[in-house]
């Protein structure tokens, strides 16, 4: 006797497990060509652990109705943390003015003009210190929470041993945004400013700067240098992800820098190759902390240990022979130390 036949069953079984073959493929091929598919060679992977069906066992499973509802219970709650965020914002608008409009007046003063910005329209002041400016200072504050959101988001679909990096990565992702904007403010963007302001010096223009104008760069300059800074976060969930190795990003890191460089053209206030180097160091620095994060991760996944005594050793060898360079520098070349930017002047 013929069989009946399922066409809801066993179609469906053959379209779910053909989708989720495809899927699987394309991420395997996305990582072998990244060179973070586990290399050649490689052979099958092992069985499952009873520790792994545990960790699996854990995972929430959601249907897509219950994943809309949970993102919409996310996106609420960031939504009212930016609010509170704005509240306290608008309290301190003063203060946060005076903080902003620092470096203007630093480099106003610098070049022999009046410390004070202009104001062309009736509604310009209005706009930019009651507006944008709580705005932008809201988004400084409530970035912790906004990150932890996006982690509580995604975490139900993680490990258990994968959800121990919450708290490094909102920590880590919130801090090296609020240290890139620091760096932007205190370091980019008023050399920046200073330089571009010494332009007109020269050429005998009296310089004018409106308010709205002097906010849009601040805003453009900080928030980019702070979005910069998110590279090694990047780079450690790719690393993670296994899509690329700190192999490949190490091997390839010629054309990161170079990447890095185009990126500073872009984000620095000034055409002039100083500062654009002061842009560029950080994120090359940052992208080869990002792949050491990530083969300490992998390390440890592999379930092997880093030098570290080695590596201590080596930086203070190096602390010390920078410390004698220094004594050198002040004793017998006429060098002084001072308290701002390079730190080592004759």
């Amino acid at each position: 006797m013929s069989q009946p036949l399922d066409p809801k069953g066993a179609g469906a079984s053959r379209t779910a497990g053909t989708s989720k073959s495809e899927t699987e493929s394309g991420l395997e091929r996305l990582r072998n060509l990244f060179g973070g598919g586990g290399g050649r060679g490689a052979g099958p992977s092992p069985a499952a652990s009873p520790d792994d069906e545990d960790e699996d066992e854990g995972m929430l499973r959601m249907s897509f109705l219950e994943h809309l509802e949970e993102l919409r219970s996310r996106i609420i709650k960031m939504i009212v943390g930016m609010f509170v965020a704005l509240c306290v914002s608008f309290t301190f608008t003063d203060p946060l003015w005076n903080f902003v409009v620092k470096p203007a007046k630093a480099a106003l003063t610098a070049n022999g003009f009046p410390d004070k910005l202009a104001q062309i329209t009736p509604m310009e002041a209005f706009n930019v210190v009651w507006f944008k400016l709580p705005l932008v200072s809201s988004i400084f504050l409530a970035s912790p929470w906004v990150l932890y959101q996006v982690w509580a988001f995604i975490s139900p679909g993680l490990y258990k041993r994968e959800k121990r990096f919450a708290v490094p990565f909102v920590l880590g992702t919130a801090g090296l945004f609020i240290l890139g904007g620091l760096f932007g403010y205190f370091v980019a963007f008023r050399y920046g400013l200073t330089f571009l302001l010494s332009i007109g010096v020269q050429k005998d223009i009296t310089t004018v700067i409106s308010v709205n104008e002097y906010f849009d760069m601040f805003v453009n300059v900080i928030l980019g240098v702070g979005l910069v800074f998110e590279l090694p976060v990047l780079i450690f969930f790719l690393i993670l992800l296994r899509i690329v190795t700190p192999g490949f990003l190490i091997r390839h890191s010629r054309y990161a820098i170079l990447i890095n460089f185009i990126i500073a053209a872009v984000v620095t206030p000034t055409p002039d190759i100083f500062n654009m180097t002061l842009f560029a160091l950080p994120m090359c620095i940052l992208y080869y902390l990002g792949i050491f994060v990530g083969y300490l991760f992998v390390l440890r996944r592999e379930g092997r240990r880093f030098p570290w005594e080695n590596v201590l050793k080596i930086t203070v060898l190096i602390l010390l022979l920078a410390a004698a360079g220094v004594y050198l520098g002040v004793t017998y070349h006429m060098f002084k130390l001072v308290r701002h930017w390079p730190f080592f002047l004759r």
